[in-house]
C-alpha cells in the first residue's frame, strides 16, 4: 500500500512539473526578448560612439549584461567566478569555467571568460579555441575578437590577426588594442 500511495504521489508532482514550468516560459522569453533588444540597441550606440568616452561608457554597459546574466543560478556562479579571478585564485576560477561552459554550453560569456584565463596563462591553443566558441555564440563579441587578434599578433600570425582587429573595430570603434595596428587607424575628420 504505502508503494502504491507513493507513486501515486509521484505521478501526481511529475504531472504538475511541466505546468508549473511552462507557467514561467513567457516572463523568461519576454525577459530574454526584452535583453536582446538592449543590447542591440547598445551596438548600435557603440558602433556610432562619437568619441571614446561615449564608446566607454556604452561598452560597460555591454559588459554588463555579459557578465550578469538573467538567470539566477548561472548570474550565482559567474559572480563567484569573477570574485576568485579578480582575487588571484585562477586554478579555481578555472575549474568553475570548466563546470561551467559544461552546464551552460551556449553561454558566450562563460567560454570568453575561461578563453581569458588561459590567455593570462599563456596557452593561446586553448584561448583561441574558447574565442572561436564565444563568436559562435556571440559574433559581436568585440573582446574575443580583439584578445585573439592580439594572440595571432604574438603568435607572428599578422593577417589573421588583422582580420580580427578589423572586425573587432567595426563593433567597437574605440578599442585601446587598436593602436598595435597602426594601418586600421580611423582617418582623421576635420570638423
Amino acid at each position: 500500500m504505502r508503494t502504491l500511495v507513493r507513486a501515486i504521489l509521484v505521478a501526481s508532482l511529475l504531472a504538475t512539473v511541466p505546468t508549473s514550468l511552462t507557467a514561467f516560459a513567457p516572463a523568461m522569453a519576454d525577459e530574454a526578448t526584452e535583453r536582446a533588444a538592449a543590447l542591440d540597441a547598445l551596438f548600435s550606440q557603440l558602433r556610432d560612439a562619437p568619441d571614446a568616452a561615449s564608446a566607454q561608457a556604452i561598452d560597460n554597459q555591454i559588459w554588463a549584461f555579459w557578465t550578469t546574466p538573467a538567470d539566477p543560478d548561472l548570474a550565482s556562479r559567474m559572480r563567484e567566478i569573477l570574485i576568485a579571478r579578480s582575487i588571484g585564485k585562477v586554478p579555481t576560477a578555472l575549474a568553475l569555467l570548466d563546470k561551467l561552459v559544461i552546464d551552460f554550453p551556449d553561454y558566450a560569456e562563460g567560454w570568453n571568460q575561461r578563453a581569458t584565463l588561459y590567455y593570462v596563462m599563456g596557452d593561446f591553443d586553448r584561448s583561441i579555441a574558447d574565442c572561436a566558441k564565444v563568436l559562435e555564440l556571440e559574433p559581436r563579441h568585440f573582446g574575443a575578437l580583439s584578445g585573439r587578434a592580439l594572440m595571432y599578433l604574438q603568435l607572428g600570425q599578422r593577417a589573421l590577426a588583422l582580420k580580427d582587429m578589423a572586425a573587432a573595430l567595426a563593433i567597437h570603434p574605440f578599442l585601446n588594442e587598436a593602436q598595435l595596428f597602426p594601418e586600421l587607424a580611423r582617418p582623421m575628420t576635420h570638423v
